[in-house]
């Protein structure tokens, strides 16, 4: 009897340790998500471990919706606490983290950013308007008597004799990008809407209209070239002729090696797209898993730290990175929402 007593106690004893430790089984923030937030959520992270007593967090680019899909597995300790995104969540992502007993999501925009299609400074610049995309870009295309083809251009001076003459190659995010996700958007659909056909179809057939403006081209006119932005960098400086997309960020902090091209005239600068003039901006967020804070030690202060003036001021060191700021009104009411924890709700999403 006492033999199996203490047999009992110990192991109730190394139960309690077992739950003790996998209730702290994690001290080290984990960030997964947009390349695109990728590298300012690399800075935030690396800033926060030196000024404060907690682990730098580890960050982890998977794509924003990659990263909102690891998120939304469950409140357990073993996913992420922090997703990044290039869009805005999804009702479907929503919907998944709360059937997987994940509800507590607090929604941050961190400011804004501009899609650039750039392209190698061995090239001379290109203008694009948002009509010229897409006629380069869609998988198909209207024909005058108002049918559709498969795309038939095969150069840019097929789109438009004005443009160069060479091969139509474009890289690009995969689907699971933010990234992608916004240029179809608003670069593709942008481009789509400027037929008034298809711009009836929205009101007439919106999954039609979805189908023809949102589909990119699979026959090599665009190429998928994963969510690692530094390499359609390093491709675009191989081969000059070739156009790719990524965020401004990236064409920013590369500027010795790529330009970036006009689109419907207006180039991709730091101050058109703060003013709304570039017509291929969007706003960049990252999402909160409130199941975790209090488990995962730091969330509220990286938080804090990410929101703060120091880094998404106007003069932040955010800012030196390429991030376009929020207006300082914006900027005060997103620090507002995460101090009260402001939780998303499917009635939010646009």
């Amino acid at each position: 009897m006492t033999r199996f007593r203490q047999t009992t106690a110990m192991l109730a004893i190394a139960a309690t340790a077992l739950l003790a430790s996998t209730a702290s089984a994690r001290d080290q923030i984990r960030i997964v998500g947009s390349s695109t937030v990728y590298p300012f959520s690399t800075v935030v992270a690396e800033e926060f471990g030196r000024s404060t007593s907690f682990k730098t967090p580890i960050v982890e680019s998977t794509g924003t919706g990659g990263g909102l899909k690891l998120f939304c597995a469950g409140p357990g300790i073993e996913t992420p606490d922090i997703a990044n995104a290039s869009r805005r969540i999804k009702s479907s992502e929503i919907e998944l983290c709360e059937k997987n007993g994940v509800s507590k999501i607090t929604e941050v925009k961190l400011g804004y950013d501009g899609i650039a299609i750039a392209r190698s400074k061995e090239s001379d610049s290109i203008n694009l308007s948002l009509k010229q995309i897409f006629l380069g870009l869609a998988r198909e295309v209207p024909t005058p008597s108002g049918d559709f083809v498969a795309n038939p251009n095969i150069t840019w001076k097929d789109v438009d004799p004005s443009l160069p003459d060479v091969k139509i190659e474009v890289l690009g995010p995969p689907p699971t990008s933010g990234t992608r996700d916004a240029f179809n958007e608003l670069a593709l659909e942008g481009g789509c809407k400027t037929f008034p056909a298809i711009a009836a179809l929205k009101n007439t057939d919106k999954t039609a209209y979805k189908r023809i403006c949102h589909s990119i081209r699979e026959d090599g006119g665009y190429v998928e070239a994963g969510e690692n932005d530094n390499l359609i960098v390093q491709k675009l400086v191989a081969n000059p002729s070739a156009l790719g997309i990524f965020g401004y960020s990236f064409l920013d902090q590369n500027r010795d090696r790529i330009r970036g091209s006009l689109v419907n005239g207006v180039e991709p600068d730091f101050d058109n797209i703060a003013s709304g003039k570039y017509p291929v901006s969007r706003p960049l967020f990252f999402y909160v898993k409130g199941e975790h804070i209090g488990k995962v030690p730091g969330i509220s202060e990286y938080v804090r730290e990410f929101v703060g003036e120091k880094a998404v001021g106007d003069y932040g060191y955010l800012a030196d990175r390429g991030l376009i700021p929020a207006p300082s009104d914006e900027r005060k009411q997103i620090r507002a929402d995460v101090e009260t924890g402001k939780v998303v709700t499917l009635a939010a999403e646009n």
